[in-house]
């Protein structure tokens, strides 16, 4: 079965950073699109963060620049780098393994965004940035 672990959150000011981390196991993690998710109390769940099998990442336009997803095949972990963090920021993030979409021979890996896709999540890991 899929597991997913997140950790590395916790509370900071406006401007500082946090790195998170997603353990996973129980999946071909090398071959499988992988994303971070996030969702504020009472707001609907978006994707922030994606990376493909090939490494190639996309992020939502509200934290490029500031957010870097990257994956570490051999050790099966997911990493999420957050920098200039402001109030926005704060929900609770998850680690996400998704399914990809296929077109006949042309298959792609989920984009950002707060469009339903499928997948499995983490327990989630709360980040809260105060001003």
């Amino acid at each position: 079965q899929v597991q997913l672990a997140e950790s590395g959150g916790g509370s900071v000011q406006a401007g500082g950073s946090l790195r998170l981390s997603c353990t996973a196991s129980g999946f071909y993690f090398s071959r499988t699109c992988m994303g971070w998710f996030r969702q504020a109390e009472e707001d609907a769940r978006e994707g922030v963060a994606m990376i493909d099998t090939d490494g190639t990442t996309s992020y939502i336009e509200s934290v490029k620049g500031r957010f870097t997803i990257s994956k570490d095949n051999l050790k099966e972990m997911l990493l999420l780098e957050m920098n200039n963090l402001g109030p926005a920021d704060t929900a609770k993030y998850y680690c996400a393994a998704l399914e990809e979409v296929c077109r006949g021979s042309h298959c792609y890996c989920p984009r950002p965004g707060r469009a339903e896709v499928k997948g499995t999540w983490g327990q989630g890991t709360q980040v809260t940035v105060s001003s």
